[in-house]
Parts: structure tokens; sequence; C-alpha cells
């Protein structure tokens, strides 16, 4: 078996090659490393230094796949310990600083592994570049930039600013403090990317076949995913594996759940690498209420019970600590032993900063009691526990084992959504009567 080309930091040594050093034309060493960070999959990281001169840089790019959707990052900086959170900036992610509305455009060229810290020193850096000659052909831009370097300076010896990176490839991260509970000074949210998104990306315009598929599936009756013998048909089309990357297949079907709704159900298994996932898109009408769902975990049965998470559901287990936010995981379509299980190994496995060298002794403690508890409760030694499903679009399902009676341990609320939440999930700008009148008057 051929050794895996992308490894741990901790297992590999960088390859030095010798380079041309810019600012002095002699050779330098370029160091390049090839591996894997969280929220980051593969990446290439890659340092210069010049021995002559002493210039220094140090750059990264991805070499992973693009995530299915983009998403911004919204992080309050209020003290120096935020100062010191690691980040990365994948090559296509604009950074905005909110206060003093200013925003450093997506580099291509250039991904980061830093601080808060060093993306501050950095944009000071690239600020400063060229003042010199501004000060004498454009006073007033040059000014204008002075404040801006100045505003950023204070910002080491008193952070209090609010930083946004908006990354349209989805490869952006900024770590978490308060493992494993959602972190009060970090928004996560994930969109849709415009076609001029994707054709920043490099990606195709057009719908993707998969993207086809759920569309044709979603827009057509059930009765439609019958084949001549009338027996559920499972469309097959094209992939490529989200783990190794090589070619695969997806297969679909249309499941209609009872006392639920029409679902889609999308399964990739790689021959090559073993990799395993399924994923599950609603069907139907925007639903005009969201959704609670709240089951109380008293017996091992209970685990065995099926649910349906949508890629808009949040999950909370309290005793636990456990809390994840709209999006966490995409669609699952498994038991709730099962979905526990996948969302211990995806934070083990997202999480590795908080393992790591960078990591304090008391985090690394109090990370692994986490992930100790949510073994076992998968494994039915911990209860009785709380589950909460919370879903704005109502598009999750929690198995009801006393159907079509009420089941005495799980309660079921609707509740009326913000305009945060619509405006999160597009439902804001959403017209759906009257709208070929709205568009004629535009």
């Amino acid at each position: 078996m051929s050794e895996p080309m992308f490894v741990n930091l901790s297992e590999t040594e960088p390859t030095a090659i010798e380079s041309l050093c810019m600012k002095c034309e002699k050779n330098g060493t370029t160091r390049i490393l090839l591996s894997k960070i969280p929220h980051f999959k593969e990446i290439i990281i890659m340092a210069f230094e010049c021995p002559h001169c002493g210039f220094r840089n140090n750059e990264l790019q991805s070499a992973g796949v693009v995530n299915e959707r983009g998403h911004t990052i919204t992080l309050s900086v209020k003290n120096k310990e935020d100062m010191n959170r690691q980040m990365v900036k994948s090559d296509y992610c604009s950074v905005k600083f909110l206060e003093l509305d200013v925003e450093i455009p997506a580099n291509n060229n250039r991904g980061l592994l830093t601080t808060i810290e060093g993306l501050l020193d950095n944009a000071i850096e690239d600020l400063s570049v060229g003042q010199p000659v501004r000060k004498h052909t454009d006073e007033v831009v040059y000014k204008r930039i002075e404040e801006i370097i100045a505003a950023l300076n204070g910002y080491r010896d008193n952070p209090d600013f609010t930083l946004i990176l908006d990354d349209p490839s989805g490869n952006s991260y900024v770590e978490n403090k308060c493992l494993p509970n959602q972190d009060p000074q970090i928004k996560l949210r994930w969109y849709t990317r415009t076609p001029e998104q994707q054709a920043f990306l490099g990606l195709q315009e057009n719908q993707t076949p998969a993207e086809k598929a759920v569309e044709q599936a979603i827009h057509s009756g059930g009765s439609e995913m019958l084949n001549d013998k009338g027996i559920p048909e499972v469309m097959s089309f094209p992939a490529n594996c989200p783990s190794c990357n090589r070619p695969c297949a997806t297969n679909m079907h249309m499941l209609n759940i009872p006392h639920f709704k029409e679902v889609v159900v999308m399964a990739t298994n790689c021959d090559e690498c073993g990799y395993k996932s399924n994923e599950v898109k609603a069907g139907g009408s925007v639903s005009e209420k969201g959704k609670r769902i709240i089951l109380r975990i008293t017996d091992p049965e209970d685990l065995s019970r099926d649910i349906l998470k949508s890629e808009t559901c949040g999950l909370r287990i309290p005793e636990v600590d456990l809390e994840l936010t709209s999006g966490t995981l995409g669609g699952r379509f498994t038991t709730v032993e099962g979905l526990i299980r996948q969302v211990h190994d995806e934070l083990r496995q997202r999480a590795s900063f908080i393992e790591g060298d960078s990591a304090t002794n008391a985090a690394k403690k109090k990370w692994n009691v986490f992930l100790e508890n949510l073994s076992l409760v998968a494994d039915g030694k911990k209860m009785p526990v709380t589950l909460i499903v919370d879903d704005p679009l109502a598009n999750s399902y929690l198995q009801n084992l006393y159907a079509p009676d009420p089941d005495p341990e799980m309660t079921i609320e609707e509740y009326e959504r913000d305009w945060d939440t619509n405006e999160d999930l597009g439902l804001n700008d959403m017209k759906v009567d009257n709208y070929e009148t709205a568009q004629q008057e535009h």
C-alpha cells in the first residue's frame, strides 16, 4: 500500500528546496509541508527564508475539496486572549474589520494559518506598503490610510472590534475557546454560493449532477420514483468522494416517512477508501412555523429510534453540554445512537486544535471528559438525558414508538420564527404571491 501524501503535522518533516529571493535576488530556502489541519482538510504549507537579506514569507494553500456551501464567520474580539485565537484563512476568504469598514479582499494566491494578532499585523504591513509614495502623490488617501493603520495599532493594546470572514469555499476557521460548547463570540452562517462565486472558485456555474437529481426528485411526485414493476427506484449519479476525492457513485431515493413527509435520501459509498455517508433533503413546501422536539432518553430502546436531522436542524443534550448549531453535520437519516456517534466522531476529527500542542492541559481534560460523556450516552450507560431537536423549517423527524398515540417521553413544540432566523434562511426576501407583477414593476 502506498504511503499517504498528506499526513498530520507531527508525522513528517518539511521538504526544503533552493529558490530565488524576490527581494535581494539571491538564493534562499523554501520549505514545503503537505499536511492536514481541522476544518481545512489537506493543505500545503510553504515557508521561505533568505539568509542574505533576512526576508521571510509564509503561505498556505488548500489542497482539499471545496465545501458544498460557503460560510461567514463573525468574531467579536473583546480582550487580549482573543488575539491569540488560531485561525485559518483560505485563499478565497475576504476579511472585514466591521467598525472601520475596512475589507481585505480575497487573494487566491495567499492563504494564512495564523492568529488574530498575526492577521492584524499582516493587515498593517500590507497597508503600510507604498505609503511614502502616496504621501507625495495623493495626500488625502495617505492620511486616510494612516488613520486606519493607527486604529489597527490601537486594537493591539485595546482589542475591542468585530472581525468578519467571508469564505465562499467554506474552508476557513476560527478557534472556538468554549469547546465543546458553542462560543458566544463566534457566529457561523452557511450560505449557497452565487454563480459569480462559483466562477471565482473555478467551479462550474450550472448545477451538479447531485443537485439536478435532488431537484428532479423534489419536484416530481412519489409515484414517479417507481420502476415499471412498481418497485421503488434508486437513482445513481457520479460524484467525488469527500474523503479521498476519487470518483464514486451516490445513490438517491425518494422516501415517504409515515406521519411526516416525503424526503430525499442520498447515500455515498467509496470503494477506494471505504468512506460512507448519507444525507437527507426534505421535500415539499416551507413550513409556516419552526418545530422543537424534546425527547427524554430513559431507556436504551430510545437510542434505537429513527431520527431525521435536516440541514437546518440544531441539536442539544444539556446534560453533557452538547450544542450543535444549524447546518452542523448536514442532513442525516439514522438512529439516535447513530447520530450521537456521528457527532462524537465528527467533533474529534474536526476539533484537533484542542488536542494539539497549543491547547492547555485544562482544556484537553475538559474536552476528553466531554467526549467520554458523549460515548456513555451513545452506549446507554448515562441516563436519563434530554435530546432537543430544534428545526426552524420543521423538516426534522423523531420516531414516535407509540404512534398514532402520543409518546409520553416526547414533547413537540411549534414556534414562530423571528426575523433574524428568516433572514438566515433567505425567507424575508422570498415572494410567492404576485411575484410576476412585482418583477415587472422593477
